[in-house]
């Protein structure tokens, strides 16, 4: 893997690219062009070292879907594009910076999107949700539901475990001071 990264760096030269998808496509013919069969982990794995997240740069592709096979569906991260002219379907790599969860109530009107829609869209309207990671559960409190808490001491208490440590306390100064040996 560090003989193809290093040829990979020589044919590429020492140019950054701001959009990962174009570094991708010119590593890709790249490697073609060396005739270095590596697996796509392998190259995967040498991009993603090679590269960094950039703020401005456009979202990375994962897979580019033919709109006849799938249907554009936002809320789960196909997005309806048109590339060269033609529409297409895209899927994004999502970013694992970015990357949230949330709780949805169990009994939520409308479900998870309804959910989604309300309280996340509107403050970050690029998200979407990945249906293969959605869990469904339940969560129980058992501190909430179980815990009993033990009852706070009176004040006239802690006074006389403050005054019985003072007491006891009181003589173990004057020894250090006389020059008593531990």
């Amino acid at each position: 893997m560090v003989e193809t990264a290093e040829a990979l760096r020589k044919t590429l030269g020492g140019d950054k690219f701001e959009d990962y998808n174009i570094f991708q496509s010119k590593a890709e013919a790249a490697i073609e062009k060396l005739h270095n069969n590596i697996s796509a982990a392998e190259l995967k794995s040498i991009l993603r070292t090679v590269s960094w997240r950039v703020e401005t740069a456009p979202p990375v592709i994962a897979k580019i879907h033919k709109p006849g096979k799938i249907k554009a569906d936002p809320m789960h991260g196909l997005f309806e594009v048109s590339i060269s002219g033609k529409p297409a379907i895209i899927e994004y790599e999502p970013d694992s910076d970015l990357r949230d969860t949330e709780q949805v109530p169990l009994l939520e009107k409308g479900g998870v999107d309804a959910f989604i829609k309300r309280e996340v869209l509107p403050y970050t309207p690029d998200s979407w949700v990945k249906p293969d990671s959605a869990k469904i559960g339940y969560e129980v409190s058992f501190t909430r539901h179980f815990y009993k808490p033990q009852p706070l001491r009176s004040l006239e208490e802690i006074s006389a475990d403050i005054a019985a440590v003072e007491k006891e306390a009181e003589g173990l100064l004057d020894g250090l001071l006389k020059g008593k040996k531990i």
